[in-house]
């Protein structure tokens, strides 16, 4: 049996079957992690969630930001932007039950020593701390009341974190920690607007991950979302999003041992 992270999908379903040939995935015996977008942006955002919620256990899949905003626009609180690749699955038959499902998948996974997130945490949150207020937003999102939940999600305020937040800027607060950061201050603050190389950060920002002192340093941590960061990996920290969008790769890391496994894909 083998465990294998795999960076952002969104859609690219063909370069996706083609790296899980690669991997010999057998999901009779192995598991996938995979750090969320699974759709948006790609050709084939229906086939890749359907193909994700099929697999049941063998998966674990987290939100990340596209997957969010697909369930924003499938309840009329969002329109779809220019690039986006999810009217087959608000056009499919079973466009219910892939919804549902992804709905209930978690802003966080933790086990064997890592961490399974889509983007970041904030560098006053321990894996625990941060474990605990993802099920804040997850019990919001499976919640009879969820379209309240949707309704108010975006937006960059508050920007850093307080304990004492409480309704929907304590939920919008998690949330844009874990499904958006980038670049942070060592006090917390997030900035939601750069998305370059980490090695050029607007003034008084550090790539998250490098935070002196942060409370998560303790964790491996599995991570998407930052396609200008590519493939990175740290004694704590594992980035997957190698930009196979943008004609980069797709990458998986088999947890066990470490290695690495990449399949090139097509320019769009």
């Amino acid at each position: 049996m083998a465990t294998y992270a795999i960076g952002d999908i969104q859609g690219c379903f063909a370069t996706l079957r083609r790296l899980l040939d690669k991997l010999s995935f057998d999901p009779a015996h192995d598991r996938l992690w995979l750090v969320g977008d699974l759709v948006n942006r790609g050709p084939s955002s229906a086939a890749t969630l359907r193909w994700a919620k099929n697999l049941g256990d063998a998966a674990i899949s987290v939100l990340g930001n596209h997957d969010l905003h697909l369930l924003t626009v499938a309840e009329g609180y969002e329109r779809l932007h220019r690039g986006d690749t999810l009217q087959d699955i608000l056009d499919a038959p079973d466009r219910e039950e892939m919804l549902l499902w992804l709905r209930k998948r978690p802003l966080m996974h933790v086990e064997n020593g890592y961490a399974l997130l889509h983007a970041g945490l904030l560098p006053q949150w321990s894996v625990a701390r941060a474990r605990q207020l993802a099920g804040e937003v997850e019990t919001a999102l499976r919640s009879d009341d969820y379209r309240t939940f949707l309704a108010h999600m975006y937006g960059n305020h508050p920007d850093r974190w307080q304990d004492d937040l409480n309704g929907m800027e304590r939920l919008r607060t998690i949330t844009n920690a874990l499904s958006r950061l980038r670049f942070c201050t060592p006090e917390g603050e997030m900035e939601f607007t750069h998305k370059g190389a980490p090695d050029q950060p607007p003034p008084g920002f550090l790539p998250w991950y490098d935070i002196p002192g942060r409370a998560s340093a303790d964790t491996t941590l599995i991570f998407g979302h930052w396609s200008a960061l590519g493939f990175r990996m740290t004694a704590n920290t594992i980035a997957l999003d190698s930009g196979c969008l943008w004609g980069g790769t797709m990458t998986a890391i088999r947890l066990e041992d470490r290695e690495v496994f990449q399949i090139a894909c097509p320019k769009r």
